[in-house]
């Protein structure tokens, strides 16, 4: 595959591992009374906004890799104002 069509391709199974922008997922697996930090940015060194437990709803906003993390933007479906990032690990499809 040339190249320049790997670089083109890169960026939507990116999006593709990430769901559907605009799509609803779920808060899954951050295990036994722990939560889900809902960060400022994309990565560790962002403050936590607040934090959330299993089962709540957001919508993906976009997903971004930094340091070889995928980060999701997401919004509270509850709270649509209330947006930050989440690792995408702990994620799985609404």
């Amino acid at each position: 595959m040339p190249r320049s069509s790997l670089a083109l391709l890169l960026p939507l199974l990116l999006l593709g591992a990430c769901g559907a922008v605009g799509s609803r997922a779920v808060v899954q697996n951050t295990g036994p009374d722990e939560l889900l930090k809902l960060r400022a940015g994309p990565g560790l060194g962002y403050s936590v906004i607040l934090g959330l437990p299993d089962g709540t709803e957001l919508e993906r906003r976009h997903c971004v890799t930094e340091v070889g993390q995928l980060w999701c933007r997401v919004a509270l479906a509850d709270a649509p104002s209330v947006t930050g990032y989440v690792s995408e690990d702990y994620l799985s499809d609404g």
